[in-house]
């Protein structure tokens, strides 16, 4: 008898929890609990269907992330704009350019040695900043993203990131180039590329000049980690 009970059980648990894979696109009310996806094709079906926040309305694709998919380091930015949302890859305009420039200076190999994506897979109108109940919407997609990933290392470009991930408020001038910890993993806030571009002087105190500084920094503890496997 208790074993037909066991079996019973184990039946009524099966059934729901296919339907709640199948609602998370389609509701944000749905948690994407940890262990939810088995890869990233997954993760990238549903967000290309995915309609938890206003933002999927308006997206052309969604854009899920690029680079090496067991990177140490994983880079998180805010959003896609125009040219991610047209290609569906994430930092391909002139911020990504950027981006990949000054990993590049500190010879980091941006399709090996780093995992690139967002905080929202699909683009803002206007590339506004995503309002907080999108920001939420679409955690559990990077949770998840970060879970198999498995990166020592999350370089946080812009306050958004660090807001969206950490729910810390306190912006990117206040907390860029200061080691956070989150959930055992090391976190530099990190000037977004975008800023970068519309501050180019390379003058010491410059926000380029500290965003050296700062990579630099994240390059000491790579090699950190590479030298303790």
């Amino acid at each position: 008898m208790a074993e037909e009970q066991v079996s019973l059980f184990n039946l009524s648990e099966a059934a729901p929890t296919q339907v709640q894979f199948e609602r998370i696109p389609r509701d944000a009310a749905v948690s994407i609990v940890p262990g939810t996806y088995s890869d990233f094709e997954q993760i990238r079906t549903h967000c290309n269907a995915c309609f938890r926040c206003e933002l999927g309305k308006t997206r052309t694709h969604a854009v899920v992330g690029r680079g090496n998919p067991e990177a140490l380091l994983m880079v998180i930015g805010e959003g896609p704009g125009e040219n991610e949302d047209l290609t569906g890859i994430p930092f391909v305009g002139k911020a990504g350019q950027l981006l990949d420039k000054i990993l590049e200076a500190v010879q980091f190999d941006t399709e090996k040695d780093v995992y690139i994506a967002n905080i929202v897979k699909c683009r803002p109108p206007g590339n506004r900043k995503p309002a907080p109940e999108e920001m939420k919407a679409c955690l559990g997609y990077l949770n998840e993203q970060i879970r198999m990933v498995d990166p020592k290392i999350l370089l946080l470009a812009g306050g958004t990131a660090v807001e969206g991930l950490t729910g810390d408020k306190r912006g990117i001038t206040k907390l860029r180039g200061q080691w956070l910890q989150w959930q055992g993993r090391w976190v530099m806030p990190f000037f977004h590329p975008a800023f970068l571009l519309r501050n180019p002087s390379r003058d010491a105190g410059s926000p380029k000049w500290l965003a050296w500084q700062d990579i630099q920094q994240v390059r000491a503890k790579y090699d950190e980690f590479v030298a303790a496997r």
